[in-house]
């Protein structure tokens, strides 16, 4: 009898640390570079909810908004160290990994609107990107909407003289920057102007620094919620497909309210009256598109003829 006491005792002690490691949570440092009233930020914000809900708690989503745990510059290289599990970069971020093909689709006027858009990324264009990526460590898991650009400076750009290269076309000399540093940016007058969609300019004070801004919906922007593939692949099967569902729902929710979270952000831009809203004409309109057609020659050979191909079908475009 005193040798199965022992025992019972010596297992108990056992699994002690075992039952404390099992009742510690996952935990993903999702860092993102924009404000959490913003579609990205609501979107990580309802994938925490959903995570941590349908794993019953033994996930926990640690949200780091507004580059306050990586800037933009430095997130990508923490996501392959391991150093933060999960990101949502805008994708024309791929390049320095050498994955230059997700810049095809900043290219401008290529989708007419959010629906076109949604069709092609839930489509082969999205797929075929996503798996660029795997060779880099990192899983694809959804792609975020956040609507259209808009261009602005200290005068009107109304007249196409105003990404990186179809700015060069118009004229402009592109300075790539992190996001964080935007406004100072544009405040001290390191830069002239900047695009991006409403609502980052608003929660981001763009509008107080620029005195006009085009409402020219020339290219769109896009996230990529990405994670580390050791992190992913190593999770159980049980947890993996609750984080599946959490974001296929946090996705749909994001892509549903983009639209809606722009146009509120250009109606309280218009009204602080801090800036000029400008609208192209249909002439001014095809003007821009004239001016930024080039970009499409040299994306040929800056992104390849694959992808430029592949979001030409897709799309029913020429290139």
């Amino acid at each position: 009898m005193r040798k199965w006491i022992l025992a019972l005792a010596a297992a108990a002690v056992l699994a002690a640390p075992s039952l404390a490691m099992a009742q510690s949570p996952i935990i993903i440092k999702f860092s993102h570079v924009v404000a959490n009233d913003t579609p990205k930020g609501k979107g990580a914000l309802k994938f925490k909810e959903l995570a941590e809900k349908y794993t019953n708690g033994r996930v926990k989503v640690e949200v780091y908004p507004n580059s306050t745990l990586y800037k933009d510059k430095e997130e990508i290289e923490a996501l392959q160290l391991g150093s933060v599990q999960m990101l949502a970069p805008s994708t024309a971020k791929f390049a320095p990994l050498g994955v230059k093909e997700f810049e095809a689709l900043d290219l401008p006027w290529l989708f007419k609107d959010d629906d076109t858009y949604a069709k092609a990324m839930k489509g082969p264009v999205g797929v075929w990107l996503f798996k660029k990526l795997e060779t880099k460590g990192i899983t694809g898991l959804a792609y975020w909407d956040n609507g259209f650009h808009m261009a602005s400076a200290n005068r009107p750009l109304i007249n196409p003289k105003i990404a990186d290269q179809y700015f060069r076309e118009l004229g402009s000399i592109p300075q790539i920057m992190a996001f964080s540093e935007v406004y100072q940016a544009l405040q001290t007058g390191v830069v002239d102007g900047c695009e991006n969609t409403p609502s980052n300019y608003l929660t981001q004070k763009f509008h107080e620094v620029q005195k006009d801004i085009t409402v020219s919906n020339h290219a769109h922007l896009q996230y990529a919620v990405i994670v580390n593939t050791k992190f992913w692949s190593g999770l159980p099967a049980d947890i993996r497909g609750q984080l599946t569902k959490a974001m296929d729902e946090a996705t749909d929710y994001t892509n549903s309210i983009a639209k809606k979270e722009n146009e509120d952000a250009l109606a309280a831009i218009k009204a602080s009256g801090k800036t000029t809203l400008h609208y192209l004409t249909p002439e001014q309109k095809a003007a821009w598109q004239k001016a930024m057609q080039p970009t499409y020659k040299w994306a040929k050979g800056r992104v390849g003829q694959e992808v430029l191909d592949l979001v030409a079908k897709e799309l029913n475009v020429q290139m």
